[in-house]
């Protein structure tokens, strides 16, 4: 007997864009995954068998951008503003606008339907790296960024 109910369909992860606010161009290859995780705390009271849990800190790993290389240095730029913050030079006591920004990911279907927008605050470029170079391969130049996050969540689509 068929079983009546709604047919779902899985989204594909080939198609995404990153919208970065202050970058004009910010297609990318590949985007490593977004997760959050909780830690659990365990506390043993009396000397009983089970634990008494409860939740701990929240962390929310980096994420990494890849693309291929090209001329366009507006990355390369915000990843300098967080340098000159790094050693100083910019002062003490600077407004996290001048090296944080917000981005949304954006998944898309087939025929660029937005399917579901990710929503990801208070980025910071902590790495920067251009990838290896050898004169016996046919690949692209790869250009990865690895950006700090404070958090991420799913917003409406657009």
């Amino acid at each position: 007997m068929a079983i009546i109910g709604t047919e779902r369909s899985f989204y594909k992860k080939f198609k995404f864009r990153v919208e970065i606010d202050g970058i004009t161009y910010a297609g990318f290859q590949k985007c490593s995954e977004l997760s959050i995780e909780i830690a659990k705390v365990e506390h043993f009271e009396g000397g009983v068998l089970i634990p008494n849990k409860s939740l701990g800190r929240v962390t929310v790993p980096d994420i990494t951008l890849e693309r291929g290389q090209t001329d366009d240095r507006e990355l390369w730029n915000w990843f300098e503003d967080s340098v000159r913050v790094a050693s100083g030079f910019g002062g003490t006591g600077l407004p996290d606008s001048l090296y944080k920004r917000n981005f949304d990911i954006v998944q898309l279907d087939r025929d660029d339907t937005v399917l579901e927008r990710w929503a990801v605050t208070n980025a910071m470029p902590i790495k920067f790296s251009v990838g290896e170079w050898d004169n016996t391969s046919d690949d692209n130049q790869i250009m990865s960024i690895t950006l700090a996050i404070d958090y991420f969540e799913p917003t409406k689509r657009r």
